[in-house]
């Protein structure tokens, strides 16, 4: 059985299914989002995090972020999470130094592997930082990411 094959046609699916309903107007992209609006709309990573409530977010060793030392075009640039804190319930991406620092926010269910892997776009050098929630608690951890091409609009 090929399971990365069924995984790449479910993953097609939902996004037709996503698309779909976007078409027909009963999903709108401003309506989207996992953490509240107010953290996307944040104009610093500061109120991001005031947003997200890890104001006091204490730095872990069993957050990694993987993302290139030096990004050649900051339009697309992968950052891989990867929480060990068990009982992981959500992941964070903010870019710093963009003018709109949250990236992503992703909500993980029933026991779901503290993972995530995206693409993002970053203005110019900029730390990447990883929010975690677990177990009631918020951790955080950062790494330095130097941009040679900008990528919101640079």
């Amino acid at each position: 059985m090929n399971h990365q094959r069924r995984t790449v046609l479910r993953g097609v699916g939902a996004a037709g299914a996503v698309g779909v309903a976007a078409a027909a107007g009963l999903l709108r992209p401003t309506e989207v989002y996992a953490a509240p609006r107010s953290v996307f709309d944040a104009k610093d990573a500061a109120g991001v995090m005031r947003g997200l409530g890890a104001g006091g977010a204490a730095e872990s060793g069993q957050i990694v972020v993987k993302a290139p030392d030096i990004a050649e075009n900051g339009a697309v640039v992968p950052v891989e999470v990867t929480s060990n804190i068990p009982g992981t319930e959500s992941i964070a991406i903010i870019a710093e130094k963009n003018a709109s620092p949250m990236v992503a926010d992703f909500d993980l269910k029933g026991g779901a592997e503290g993972f995530v892997s995206t693409r993002i776009k970053l203005a110019n050098t900029s730390p990447v930082r990883a929010v975690v929630r677990a177990g009631g608690k918020m951790h955080t951890a950062a790494k330095e990411v130097k941009v040679t091409i900008g990528g919101c609009g640079g």
